[in-house]
């Protein structure tokens, strides 16, 4: 079989990397999509306002700039990895500082009227600056303390940024990220188990640095039945609009718990649970199938490149879907504390939407110039 020859600048133009685009994976997205809007729909009561049509709108933005940054070479965006990276901690010390306060949390900016909410960017932004970090480094320059020093840092400051918002859910998966690039980069297993031994210690320390309402969700996750009409409700009402849809689900735009307003949060976080009312578990899995191909899709994508700065950049995007998808279902099922935590393009929200955009946008430059060549690792 013949191999993959590398391309070289300026060898690969607009047509090859139309031909080269990954059609498949765009399908997967727009038919997400397309969930999306039937979903929000539905949480409007049959009507296109006013979730629907505004995540349309905001997906088309979002298409327009997923196709204009998968023309674009992989090598432009690994240069400007680091200057990004800057730009996500300068939105989150603006957010700190001046940010829009909602629901008890300082999470959002605001930009020309648009919510921004910086730490959706910056998991993203700390995948680019890592990969960036790592592509030129031999294994044995990863298995140098010294060397780990910056990339250590590099997550930790926004996690701690992100945590002091508050948003522990977000922060949490920031972290993940940051060490799903970290061991795919050839940090040893060792010091990763020394870390999670140090984090699990300080777990019971960690719990009296909660915010009261961050306890309480641990409390209600435990025992939701204690507070059915407080804090249980919102879990409560989850279950009983998962399990009422059975096997086939009530019908389109039919079921008590939406169409009643019992579920909450229904055009976001909770979102899953009215397909799973109106679609039951046919078309739970259904959507849950769609989900996971893109996942696949994406870690593919990582396997396919022949570089070291996509495969990882591609790697924690992956990461980043994984756990998106993984925590809202987990969430709605009860098996985890409730977390804020929406599904991709699913979900109502033009941050998250915006941001799932740019970071397919990424997965296919990815795939587009997985054959690039990049400079040879240090020693």
């Amino acid at each position: 079989m013949m191999e993959r020859r590398l391309w070289r600048e300026g060898s690969l133009g607009v047509a090859g990397k139309v031909w080269q685009t990954n059609w498949f994976f765009v399908l997967l997205i727009l038919c997400l999509a397309a969930v999306g809007y039937v979903a929000l729909y539905s949480a409007a009561g049959g009507s296109p306002e006013p979730y629907a049509q505004k995540q349309l709108v905001r997906f088309c933005i979002g298409l327009v700039i997923m196709v204009a940054i998968a023309m674009t070479d992989i090598r432009i965006i690994a240069r400007y990895s680091w200057w990004l990276y800057a730009l996500g901690i300068i939105l989150l010390l603006v957010v700190a500082k001046f940010g829009h306060v909602g629901k008890g949390a300082q999470r959002w900016i605001a930009i020309g009227g648009f919510q921004l909410q910086p730490s959706e960017l910056m998991k993203i932004f700390l995948a680019l600056a890592l990969g960036s970090w790592f592509q030129k480094a031999s294994y044995e320059k990863v298995g140098r303390i010294t060397f780990l020093i910056v990339p250590v840092l590099a997550i930790l400051l926004p996690v701690g940024l992100i945590l002091k918002e508050p948003n522990l859910g977000t922060a949490v998966i920031t972290g993940a990220i940051g060490g799903a690039v970290l061991l795919a980069a050839g940090v040893r297993w060792w010091k990763f188990a020394i870390v999670i031994a140090g984090l699990a210690a300080a777990v019971p320390v960690g719990y009296h640095h909660l915010h009261d309402y961050q306890r309480q969700r641990i409390l209600t996750f435990l025992h939701p039945e204690r507070d059915p009409l407080g804090t249980g409700y919102n879990i409560l009402q989850s279950k009983i609009a998962l399990g009422s849809g059975g096997m086939w689900g009530r019908g389109f735009l039919n079921g008590s718990q939406g169409n009643l307003d019992f579920l909450p949060e229904k055009q976001t976080d909770f979102i899953f649970d009215l397909i799973a009312e109106q679609f039951g578990l046919v078309g739970s899995l259904s959507v849950l199938g769609l989900l996971l191909l893109i996942v696949l899709g994406s870690m593919l994508i990582a396997l396919r490149c022949r570089h070291q700065f996509g495969r990882l950049v591609a790697l924690g995007i992956s990461v980043d879907l994984f756990l998106y998808v993984f925590v809202n279902i987990a969430m709605v099922m009860g098996a985890i504390p409730v977390g804020g935590v929406p599904l991709p393009l699913i979900s109502y929200g033009g941050s998250v939407l915006i941001t799932a955009m740019i970071a397919f946008g990424i997965l296919m430059s990815v795939h587009v110039h997985r054959d690039v060549e990049f400079p040879e690792a240090d020693g």
